[in-house]
Order: C-alpha cells, then structure tokens, then sequence
C-alpha cells in the first residue's frame, strides 16, 4: 500500500509541476507567450525580457514553490500514509519533469533553474542556500545567467554527497543535474563561440499582443 501511495505522490507531484507559470502568468498580464521571442524558454528569465518585472518575479517565484511545496506536503504529512525521505525525492524528482515536460502544455517546458532550487530547498534547506549561493557568486561576476545555472546544477549533487549523505535524494538531485546541464546545451554552444547574452543585457522586444478588431 505504501508504494501505491508513494507512485501516486509522484504522479500528482508531476501534475503540479506541469503548470507551467511563465505561459500562465503571461497570459493573466496580457504578454505575449514566453515561447515565442527570446530563448523561446518558459521561465522567468524570459519573461523579462518583456521588461515586466513583475511577471518575471511572480513567475520565478511560482515556478520555485512548485517544486518546494510537494515535497514539503510529504515531509508534512507523509508519515501516516508510510511515505519518507524515498516519496519526497520521488514527488521532488517529479514536479520537476513536469516543468521540463508539463502535460498541459503538450511537453513543451522550460529548463527547471526556479523548480529545482524549490525542489532542493524542500529536501535540504541548507542545500538549497548553498546551491542559491552559487548560481548568485557566478552570476555576479560573469554575468551569465546560464552559466550560474550549469555551474550550480553540477555542484548541487557534490554538495549532497560530501557534506550531507548518499540517498534518494542525492538520487533525484542528480537526475535533475544532468537534465539540467542537457536542457542548457544551447546556452552551451553560444557560451563556447562567445554569443551567449549576459545578464542586463538588452534583448529584442517580444512581440505584441494584438487585441481583435473592435475591442476597446
């Protein structure tokens, strides 16, 4: 019984991360969809190029609980249903597939920087500070924010394993490193031939939304 509840927290855990924040907040704030300009990338750093600053803290932050929260709710009341540390990974591991692959948006999702740091918070705070803490020291002095987002994916894994212990967690984690550094293998290539935008730079404007004829 343990593993059906187990399976099936994983499962809703991937339903929760298929929501995918970066379409639906710019929907709600009439901007345009994330995956048509820019990187083409559902998440928040995309978003900012629309200069909405806002939609782009709401959509990091959204994308950042969706991974914290499934996790925790195991952490929280998990035990009487015999889920531990295995269902938490488990659910974590799921919520952030579901960012890659959401369901409802025909598996077309984002990167998973926001929703992997959620899910590493849940599983480890200290983990999360200490992984945070890397994106932020690369990010400050090179100014890449994919790069940050690489370097830090790479580190979560080793951090686990040193200072903490092996497990199913340091499992997931590493699931979601390596998915991590493949989603960037674009950022890679333009990294490597010198292309790769930096932070505050200024990209093309998205398109704009065109309201229908007659509308006020």
């Amino acid at each position: 019984m343990t593993m059906l509840w187990s399976a099936l927290a994983g499962v809703a855990g991937y339903l929760v991360g298929s929501l995918s924040f970066a379409v639906i907040v710019s929907a709600l704030m009439g901007l345009a969809d994330p995956r048509t300009y820019g990187s083409r990338n559902p998440g928040a750093t995309n978003v900012l190029r629309t200069g909405h600053k806002g939609a782009a803290m709401l959509t990091l932050a959204l994308d950042a609980l969706k991974g914290f929260l499934p996790v925790w709710a195991v952490a929280a009341f998990g035990a009487p249903y015999g889920l531990g540390a295995g269902t938490a990974a488990l659910v974590g591991l799921g919520a952030f597939l579901g960012h890659v692959w959401p369901l409802y948006f025909k598996f077309d999702g984002g990167k998973g920087v926001a929703t992997a740091a959620g899910v590493l918070f849940g599983l480890n705070p200290w983990l999360g500070l200490a992984t945070v803490a890397t994106w932020v020291i690369i990010a400050a002095f090179l100014r890449y924010a994919s790069l940050a987002s690489i370097v830090a994916a790479a580190f979560a894994p080793f951090y686990q394993l040193l200072i903490w212990e092996p497990g199913w967690a340091a499992a997931a984690i590493i699931v979601m490193s390596l998915l991590l550094v493949w989603r960037h293998e674009g950022n890679i290539r333009k990294l490597l031939a010198g292309t790769e935008s930096r932070l505050g730079t200024k990209a093309a404007a998205p398109p704009a939304i065109h309201k229908h004829k007659g509308a006020k």
